[in-house]
């Protein structure tokens, strides 16, 4: 199916923004934000669109936008450690955007942006950077305003804050697959229970066809029986009668002939 104008719309200012996504910018730079915006609203329209596109190309879109509208918010942190944990949560798209891409241009500015905040990082632990950066790595590390910083504590610094990362990103996994093994765990148990609830109901529906069957057999028998008993005491009702009328009138004949 032909890409309608919406679509197309929306790729080439997906396009735009990796570019300048990929770029460096001023920290005044508005435009990106707002071109991030206009792609959020691009979205929501093609997602109602009536020639919209698989549900695939739109999630790819839309992990797109997700990522760019996530790279400007880590942007705005001010520590270079959280831009750095906080472009780690970032998915970048799979597919390029275009076809003159060979790779995907939002994986590219991930890679940029990790290096990125991790010379930042490092900059900022060794002393390298503005003044109050180093003021701040001086405060964590105990140390006087007046007194350099050493090579090897800088370095410890850094090793001790990257450490710091990787322990709470191998603390997020542990949770992440603790929670997804306690979801199996349940969700077999669950399954366990409906199947035996299930086996329970089909005995039980079984057993009540049998009854059922059972119970319409003795109703027919005791309907029988019923017709029976009261075709006989009929019968017996009009011999008791016949013989007591048969009775009267010999007894009428006879009491006469006694006087």
């Amino acid at each position: 199916m032909a890409a309608s104008r919406l679509e197309l719309n929306l790729v080439r200012l997906l396009s735009r923004c990796e570019a300048m996504a990929a770029e460096k910018r001023d920290p005044d730079e508005w435009r990106l934000e707002k071109y991030v915006g206009a792609l959020e609203d691009m979205l929501q329209a093609l997602k109602v669109h009536a020639s919209k596109p698989a549900s695939e190309v739109i999630n790819e879109y839309s992990w797109k936008v997700d990522f760019l509208k996530g790279m400007l918010q880590a942007e705005k942190l001010t520590s270079s450690s959280e831009k750095a944990l906080a472009n780690q949560f970032l998915a970048p798209g799979r597919v390029p955007t275009t076809a003159r891409e060979r790779v995907p241009a939002t994986k590219t500015v991930h890679l940029q942006s990790r290096a990125r905040y991790t010379s930042e990082m490092r900059s900022e632990l060794l002393g390298t950077d503005s003044a109050e950066p180093e003021m701040d790595v001086r405060k964590r590390t105990g140390v006087a305003a007046s007194q350099p910083v050493s090579e090897k504590q800088s370095a410890a610094e850094l090793d001790l804050v990257l450490q710091r990362h990787q322990n709470l990103q191998e603390k997020l996994a542990e949770e992440m697959l603790g929670l997804a093994r306690s979801l199996k765990t349940n969700t077999l148990a669950a399954q366990s229970v409906i199947k035996k609830d299930n086996q329970t109901l089909s005995h039980s529906l079984k057993m009540a066809d049998q009854n059922l069957e059972k119970l319409k057999t003795e109703s027919e028998r005791l309907e029988q029986h019923t017709q029976k008993s009261v075709n006989w005491l009929l019968w017996a009702m009009l011999i008791i009668v016949c013989f007591i009328f048969i009775s009267m009138i010999l007894f009428i004949r006879i009491m006469p002939k006694l006087k």
